[in-house]
C-alpha cells in the first residue's frame, strides 16, 4: 500500500491536476477555511540563543523570562543566533531537495512500511479509506544507533548520509542546551533532563509538500502534537508558509524567521512538567503555486525511561495529572496511531476525581 501512495503523490506533483483525488479531500470540518488562509502569519516568541549563552546579566534574565513565557503560553518558540553554521543548514536543505527530486524508482528502494516511521512514503496510514496528507516524507532513526535501519540510508544523493550525520550532531547539542535552560525555568538543575533521559532518542524527518490546485480541500499534514520532548523544525528557504498552530482555538499560521529554528514542546515535556508546559496541536497546509520543504528533528528520552510528572512540580495546588508509563511503550503507541490532535496522550491522563 505504501509504495502505491508514494507513486500517487509523486505523479500529482508532476501533473498538477485541477481535480483533487478523493483520498486527499478532507471532510468539511477538517478543511482549512478561507479565513485561516487569509490571516497574516504570526511570529511566535523569539529566543536569542546567544544571549542565553554569553549575554550579560540583564540580557540573560530577559531571555530566560521570554523562554518561560514561550513554554507556558505558546508551546512554540523560534531560536535565532543558535550557533549552527548557516552553510550546514543550506547543505541539509540541498540534500533533502535532491532526494525528493530523484526518480520514483530510486526513492522506492527505501520504502516506509505500514506501521513504521522510517523510510520514504507516508507515515501514520493504517487503512484504505483513511484520508491522506498532501505530503511525502523521508524519515530516519539516528540515536541510539540500534534504532537505525542501515538499508534505508540512501546512496543518492551523494553526501546525503554524511550531511545528515553532521547536521544531526549539531541539532542534538542544541536540544541538550535548550533543555538545560528549560530545566532552569522550572527551578530544576541545569543537567536534570540530560541525566534523566539517558541516551536520548533522536530521529529526523524530511517533508515535501507539492503545490496543490485546491489547498482549501486538503491538508499537508494532519493536526497532531509530537510525542517528543523537543521538536526542531527547519523550513526550506522560499517555500510557502505551511505551519499552523492551534492557539486560543484558532489555527494560526507561523512564519519562520530567517535562519531560525522553530522549536515546539512535545507530549513528553507536558507529562514531565505536569502540564505546566503543554504540547500544542499543529498542522501543515498547502499552497496553490509554491511547494514546501521542511526538515524536522525529534528529541526524546531513552526508550527504557519511566515517564511521569516530576515530583517537584506536583503539590496540592497542582495535583498529578498524568500516570507513570514506559517511554518505549508510549512510542510504539504513538507510531501505530493515526495523527488525531492530542489523542495519543489521552491514555496517560489521570482522571480528576469529582467532589462528592
Amino acid at each position: 500500500m505504501q509504495s502505491c501512495l508514494s507513486l500517487k503523490l509523486s505523479e500529482l506533483r508532476k501533473a498538477r491536476p485541477a481535480t483533487i483525488p478523493e483520498r486527499f479531500v478532507r471532510d468539511m470540518t477538517e478543511r482549512p477555511t478561507p479565513a485561516t488562509a487569509l490571516q497574516s502569519p504570526n511570529t511566535v516568541p523569539i529566543i536569542d540563543f546567544s544571549r542565553l549563552v554569553r549575554g550579560n546579566k540583564d540580557e540573560y534574565e530577559s531571555e530566560m523570562l521570554q523562554l518561560t513565557r514561550a513554554c507556558e503560553e505558546w508551546g512554540f518558540f523560534q531560536v535565532i543566533n543558535h550557533g549552527i553554521d548557516l552553510s550546514l543548514l543550506e547543505s541539509i536543505e540541498k540534500v533533502a531537495e535532491d532526494f525528493f527530486v530523484l526518480p520514483l524508482e530510486e526513492k522506492q528502494k527505501y520504502p516506509m512500511l505500514p506501521g513504521t516511521v522510517q523510510g520514504y512514503g507516508q507515515a501514520f496510514v493504517f487503512s484504505e479509506d483513511q484520508k491522506l496528507d498532501w505530503c511525502n516524507m523521508f524519515a530516519l532513526g539516528l540515536e541510539p544507533h540500534f534504532i537505525r535501519v542501515p538499508k534505508l540510508w540512501p546512496a543518492k544523493p551523494l553526501k546525503f548520509s554524511e550531511t545528515v550525520e553532521v547536521y544531526s550532531g549539531e541539532v542534538r547539542k542544541l536540544c541538550q542546551h535548550l533543555l538545560e535552560y528549560i530545566a532552569m525555568t522550572l527551578n530544576l538543575r541545569a543537567d536534570f533532563f540530560e541525566e534523566m533521559f539517558g541516551v536520548a532518542v533522536q530521529a529526523i524527518r524530511m517533508n515535501y509538500y507539492p503545490p496543490c490546485a485546491r489547498p482549501d480541500l486538503v491538508l499537508g499534514l494532519s493536526p497532531h502534537s509530537d510525542g517528543s520532548a523537543l521538536t526542531v523544525l527547519q523550513q526550506g528557504k522560499g517555500g510557502s508558509v505551511g505551519l499552523q498552530i492551534l492557539k486560543d482555538n484558532k489555527w494560526m499560521p507561523i512564519q519562520p524567521a530567517p535562519n531560525a529554528f522553530v522549536i515546539n514542546i512535545g507530549d513528553t515535556l507536558e507529562v514531565l512538567t505536569n502540564g505546566k508546559y503543554k504540547s500544542v496541536e499543529h498542522r501543515a497546509v498547502t499552497h496553490k503555486e509554491k511547494d514546501r520543504l521542511s526538515i524536522v528533528t525529534f528529541y526524546a528520552p531513552s526508550y527504557e525511561i519511566e515517564l511521569g510528572p516530576i515530583p517537584e512540580l506536583v503539590d496540592e495546588n497542582n495535583p498529578c495529572k498524568y500516570r507513570t508509563y514506559n517511554h518505549g511503550e508510549y512510542s510504539k503507541h504513538y507510531v501505530t496511531s493515526k495523527l488525531q490532535g492530542k489523542k495519543t496522550l489521552e491514555f496517560a491522563k489521570v482522571e480528576s476525581k469529582k467532589p462528592t
